[in-house]
C-alpha cells in the first residue's frame, strides 16, 4: 500500500471511533432522560390515585377532604422504572413522593431522583434531583 492509502485508512478508521463514541453518549443520555420521565409519569399516576382518595367521601373508602390514611397501592409501589419503592410522606392537604429511577444521573453516581408534591387541585411541585 502506498502512503496516501494507508492514512486514509488511518483517517477513516478515526472518523469511524469518533462516530462510536458520539453515538454511545447520545445513547447515555437518551437513556437517562427516557428514565427521568418515565419516573414523573408513573409519580403523576399516583398522584391522581391520592387526588381520587383526597375527594371520595369516607364511606366510599375516600379521605373526605383530606390524605390522612391515603397510601400507595401495592401494584404502584415499585415499577420497571424505579430501581426502589415509591416513598410518601401524607399530610392532610398534601402528599410527597419521591422515586428514584434506574438510570445513573448526571453526576454519574447517584440515580435519577424525583420529588413531587401533590396538592388536593394540582400536582404542586416537581423536583428533578439529578
Amino acid at each position: 500500500m502506498g502512503q496516501q492509502q494507508l492514512l486514509l485508512l488511518a483517517l477513516g478508521v478515526l472518523v469511524i471511533g469518533i462516530a462510536v463514541v458520539v453515538a454511545i453518549s447520545v445513547f447515555t443520555v437518551s437513556a437517562i432522560e427516557s428514565n427521568r420521565e418515565a419516573v414523573i409519569i408513573d409519580l403523576t399516576n399516583i398522584a391522581l390515585i391520592a387526588q381520587q382518595y383526597y375527594r371520595k367521601a369516607t364511606i366510599l373508602t375516600g379521605g373526605s377532604n383530606t390524605f390522612t390514611g391515603w397510601t400507595i397501592p401495592p401494584a404502584l409501589l415499585q415499577t420497571s422504572n424505579m430501581s426502589t419503592a415509591v416513598t410518601a410522606s401524607v399530610a392532610a392537604q398534601t402528599v410527597s413522593l419521591v422515586g428514584l429511577g434506574t438510570e445513573i444521573g448526571k453526576d454519574g453516581t447517584n440515580v435519577v431522583g424525583v420529588t413531587m408534591i401533590v396538592g388536593p387541585n394540582s400536582i404542586i411541585s416537581t423536583t428533578v434531583n439529578n
